[in-house]
């Protein structure tokens, strides 16, 4: 029988008492539809939005950058989305998760990989979202378009994120679902406000960035469709661990992540492309959005500008803090989120008054996707070998500062999967294309960075012939779980 689910009603409304510790069942009070409300509200925002121009920028025409974007999102959906699954059996989060498969310390590396990439794309959302403040308050009010104004935008954005961190999954949950709603509304409104302007035509002069179409456009699937997902691989698992196995199906969870990922990255991506062809933005973004708004639409852009960035820059502070706190178990989750905020900010306004940072900081997200990804193939194939069981007392060992248990391995490291990591992460490093760095095998995949790709099938094909004759430890099926997997 089915155990029944707590009530909504009875559940506290308060700051969120857990942080990597594994949530009893009674808490657990998440549904599917959650996961699509908190995939589609977080997304959202101008840092999204702004990855459906990348196509435009390569040289493509409006069609075919359409179709790259969602041939990319589509089979990166499919790659990440499974990684859901893991937290939703484990009851904590994908870097803890990750320890039944690297070993109770060994899951350190999905924690740092997770913390410095939130890190980095919360900055990046800040950024963004701030040009999106700011730019409209100066066509409507005259408010100069300078240092002092940015300041004070980002300090109110900083503000408001970190108390929607602070105060945890269920203050996310419901915001995002208005979040969602609400910026579909002024998306709509945009769509009939920059009609008038739109043509399909490239919007930048000299052809295809890469030389030829086909080339450019595998540029664009990646860049602009595939990397959307993959921003994900840290990240699912703090929402579907909300979600009790013995209430809801692997199935419908999986199903409820993909389709909160396809629509959550294409709606707002595709409205980056569509308005990026109508304001002819070739070499920025933002700046020529704002410029060729209809004056009537700059509010909607502007409420965007600040709903957006609050709710997709929260998430992304909660998860740094789960993670520093999976990093360091003294701190509580509350203290952890306000010190990885404190740091996000620092690099906020580094980024803007002391660096030239955002190329730098967008180089460093790639850089750390190229490493993410096999650790993310490397959980999931632990996934697949333990079919889905796991010991989440045994998770627990590192965050207990204690040792022992089925996931201790040698010295609370699996040898043979950080093994397998190191050297996918290797190959992604060597192939990587960016401001920063680029890996001599990019010559080999005529220009385009598939370092995830490659990254991803060398750390499996690794870990698979490392594992060979070494036994995954497999803990016996909860009865209460329908369809798990039973110990043979």
């Amino acid at each position: 029988m089915t155990p029944e689910a707590p009530s909504y009603d009875d559940v506290p409304r308060g700051i969120e008492k857990h942080g990597v510790d594994t949530i009893p069942d009674a808490d657990r009070t998440g549904r599917p539809r959650d996961i699509v409300g908190i995939l589609l509200g977080s997304n959202m925002c101008l840092g999204v939005v702004i990855f459906g121009w990348l196509p435009a920028s390569f040289g493509l025409e409006f069609w075919p950058s359409v179709t790259s974007m969602i041939a990319g999102t589509l089979l990166g959906t499919l790659l990440v989305a499974p990684l859901s699954l893991v937290s939703m059996r484990t009851g904590t989060n994908l870097s803890t998760s990750s320890g039944g498969t690297f070993g109770v310390r060994g899951r350190l590396i999905g924690s740092v990989i997770g913390l410095l990439l939130s890190l980095g794309y919360a900055a990046l959302t800040v950024w963004t979202g701030g040009a999106a403040v700011v730019g409209p308050l100066s066509r409507l009010l005259g408010l100069p378009d300078g240092g002092l104004s940015y300041s004070a935008v980002y300090a109110l954005l900083g503000v408001l994120s970190v108390v929607i961190a602070i105060y945890g999954y269920r203050l996310l949950t419901s915001m995002s679902k208005w979040v969602a709603l609400g910026t579909l509304v002024l998306m709509a409104a945009g769509i009939v406000g920059y009609a008038g302007q739109f043509t399909t035509g490239p919007v930048v002069s000299g052809g295809y960035a890469l030389g030829d179409f086909w080339t450019t456009w595998a540029l664009s699937t990646v860049a602009a469709g595939l990397s959307g997902p993959m921003a994900f691989i840290t990240l699912l698992g703090d929402y579907s661990r909300y979600v009790s196995p013995k209430r809801h199906s692997s199935r419908r969870v999986f199903a409820a992540t993909v389709v909160g990922m396809v629509f959550g990255l294409l709606i707002p991506q595709l409205f980056g492309t569509f308005t990026a062809f109508a304001a002819r933005a070739a070499e920025d973004y933002v700046g020529p959005l704002v410029a060729a708004a209809p004056v009537w639409f700059l509010v909607p852009l502007l409420l965007n500008g600040v709903f957006g960035t609050i709710g997709n820059a929260g998430i992304l502070i909660y998860s740094m803090g789960l993670d520093l706190d999976a990093i360091v178990p003294p701190l509580s989750r509350v203290k952890a989120t306000v010190l990885v905020s404190a740091m996000s900010m620092v690099l906020v306004y580094l980024g803007y008054f002391v660096w030239d940072a955002e190329d730098a900081v967008t180089a460093f997200v790639l850089l750390l996707t190229a490493v993410g990804a096999p650790w993310a193939v490397i959980t999931l194939a632990g996934f697949a070998r333990c079919r889905g069981n796991y010991d989440p007392d045994a998770l627990q060992v590192y965050n207990r500062r204690s040792r022992g248990g089925v996931y201790w391995f040698t010295g609370g490291w699996n040898l043979r999967a950080t093994a397998a990591w190191a050297i996918g992460s290797a190959v992604g490093l060597l192939s990587v294309d960016t401001a920063l760095f680029r890996g001599p095998l990019i010559e080999w995949t005529r220009g385009i960075d598939l370092s995830f790709l490659l990254a991803a099938a060398t750390a499996l094909a690794a870990y698979l012939l490392l594992t060979i004759g070494s036994p995954q430890p497999v803990p016996a099926a909860d009865p209460e779980i329908p369809g798990q997997a039973v110990r043979a």
